[in-house]
């Protein structure tokens, strides 16, 4: 599945089986490994794009709904696109955004000879998926051991939750994982790290209460090399009415990891609650101010009717929305997609 081959772990019923079976034997079953494989995956993404178009729901009938009603037996016109624009402010598409979307449209239109209404909805989903590509990126391969993910976002976002998702992913591919609670401040959050880790039986790096969290960002990546850890995935704190104390201390544990690592993080993902709406938005530009982000987990997005944030965020930020998440369970938050996520919000089928 993800990097099973990069961690260098084989599962169980590879490494018990005996070194002297025929070579002929040993293809047949690496074949119906990767069959299996293949066909896990896609009942996988089958049933992730269900709780997508599901998720998205509400964003649908707020955005798309209105979108098919202004568009429907009318002819191409200024108002028209006055009219479009509105809507995908209303979606927390952000001003910004949705006059660029619209200006697409404008040069489309007049370009491909558009005069129905109705043709503009293809166009449209095809300017968002577009603009949704144009900073794309997956989760960075891994290179070096550890695997260092830095995750950041503001308290109530869905850090914590974030972490224990990502760190299950990875117990998947059989690495070994370490969690680093070094959101010292917020009362409970080490505890509350502390029961995932012990939930999911992976090793937790913790200080007490209130203590300095780059000592705790020190120890964890020392720990994550001592152990022979795969991944390490640290938590920060998230308190943004102290905007100057949390910029500065984010930027410390960044430089902190950076030194011990001697190299550059493999990830920094900000969290982001898509029930914020615009908000996302300028948490997003507050927080790059402190550390280098390399993208963005965007959770609940089954509890919003303002999807359109993901294309705000991925627009104005230059960033890639990297994970998307649709609900509680642990499988639900994947790699974000634009072609499925497009085809949910507008009723399509996935190819």
């Amino acid at each position: 599945m993800f990097w099973k081959r990069m961690f260098g772990k084989k599962p169980a019923a590879e490494q018990t089986a005996p070194e002297q079976e025929p070579e002929q034997l040993q293809e047949q079953q690496q074949e119906e490994q990767h069959e299996q494989s293949v066909e896990e995956e896609q009942q996988k993404s089958s049933g992730f794009f269900k709780r997508l178009v599901s998720g998205l729901e509400k964003t649908k009938q707020q955005f798309v709904s209105k979108v098919e009603q202004i568009t429907t037996g009318r002819k191409v016109d200024e108002s028209l696109f006055e009219e479009l624009e509105e809507v995908l402010i209303q979606a927390d598409c952000g001003v910004t955004t949705a006059m660029f979307l619209v200006d697409q449209l404008r040069d489309r239109a007049r370009e491909e000879k558009i005069t129905a209404a109705e043709e503009l909805r293809k166009v449209l989903m095809e300017e968002m998926v577009a603009l949704l590509e144009k900073n794309a990126a997956p989760l960075k391969t891994p290179e070096e051991s550890p695997y260092v993910i830095m995750v950041v976002g503001v308290n109530g976002a869905g850090k914590t939750t974030t972490i224990a998702k990502l760190a299950y992913r990875f117990k998947q591919e059989n690495a070994k994982v370490l969690l680093a609670a070094g959101d010292t401040f917020r009362a409970g959050a080490i505890e509350q790290l502390g029961v995932w880790a012990q939930r999911l039986n992976v090793d937790l790096i913790a200080h007490q209460e209130g203590a300095d969290p780059a000592a705790v960002a020190f120890d964890a990546v020392n720990a994550a090399k001592a152990r022979g850890s795969d991944v390490l995935i640290l938590d920060t704190a998230g308190r943004l009415q102290t905007k100057v104390n949390l910029m500065s201390e984010l930027a410390k544990v960044h430089r902190v990891v950076q030194r011990e690592l001697g190299r550059d993080l493999d990830e920094v993902l900000l969290v982001v609650d898509a029930t914020t709406g615009q908000n996302a938005l300028s948490q997003g530009k507050i927080f790059a101010e402190a550390v280098p982000l390399t993208g963005i987990a965007l959770t609940k997005l089954d509890g919003t009717a303002k999807g359109g944030i993901v294309l705000a965020l991925a627009n104005e930020l230059d960033l890639a929305v990297k994970l998307v998440g649709v609900g509680e369970q642990y499988e639900d938050l994947q790699d974000f997609d634009a072609r499925s996520f497009a085809a949910a919000l507008f009723g399509e089928t996935q190819e």
